[in-house]
């Protein structure tokens, strides 16, 4: 997949000098996840660093051995004030236990199932859920199912990365993005990796150079 996207995306001489740059894309897909765990992690991290997210779904699992991902049945019914002693506010405790009961109703489907759904089908499923938008499934999509073609044009690093490839005064709209990034598809995962990578070379280039 990723040789045929490179070729593709190297038909646009900004992509091309950015991919000699980065290099070959590193998606880091999850497989052996299921949607359910990758939303429940994803609930974790909103509005933190990773490394706080991260401590936080360790003492998370801790509730629950032997080591593996708690089922929903259990976390529904852990106490509240176990939840929050790992660091969970009330509102993702909340959104928590709203994507226990949509995986236990079915709404949350298994990996074999969500093969059967496109992505505008699970966007439009998941994002009913409590705490779940468009954004959250989008990262669904890329990194835990391995969609190819998605493109999250509400994200600021995506929009951002385009800003500075094609050295821009602002950021483009997602909507006129969506609409640039026609273009890129089916390859539009690949496409926001590198606008990603983008992004972060902009920041690193920015930052101030320490002096001995």
């Amino acid at each position: 997949m990723s040789e045929a996207a490179l070729r593709h995306l190297r038909r646009d001489k900004k992509f091309a000098a950015l991919i000699e740059r980065v290099g070959a894309p590193h998606l880091g897909i999850q497989r052996g996840r299921s949607p359910y765990e990758a939303l429940m992690r994803a609930i974790a991290h909103q509005q933190l660093h990773g490394r706080a997210a991260l401590a936080i779904l360790a003492r998370f699992e801790a509730l629950y051995p032997p080591a593996g991902f708690p089922t929903p049945e259990r976390v529904l019914a852990t106490q509240e004030t176990d939840l929050r002693a790992c660091g969970l506010s009330g509102s993702k405790i909340a959104a928590m236990r709203a994507i226990c009961a949509a995986t236990l109703d079915g709404t949350v489907p298994t990996r074999r199932g969500s093969a059967r759904l496109s992505d505008g089908e699970l966007i439009e499923r998941l994002s009913t859920i409590r705490g779940v938008g468009r954004w959250t499934v989008e990262m669904l999509l890329i990194f835990t199912l391995g969609r190819p073609d998605v493109l999250p044009v509400d994200d600021f690093g995506v929009r951002d990365g385009y800003k500075v490839l094609y050295r821009l005064d602002e950021q483009p709209k997602p909507k006129v993005l969506a609409e640039i990034g026609l273009a890129w598809s089916p390859h539009r995962s690949i496409a926001s990796w590198y606008l990603w990578r983008a992004s972060e070379e902009a920041r690193r280039l920015k930052q101030p150079t320490s002096r001995a």
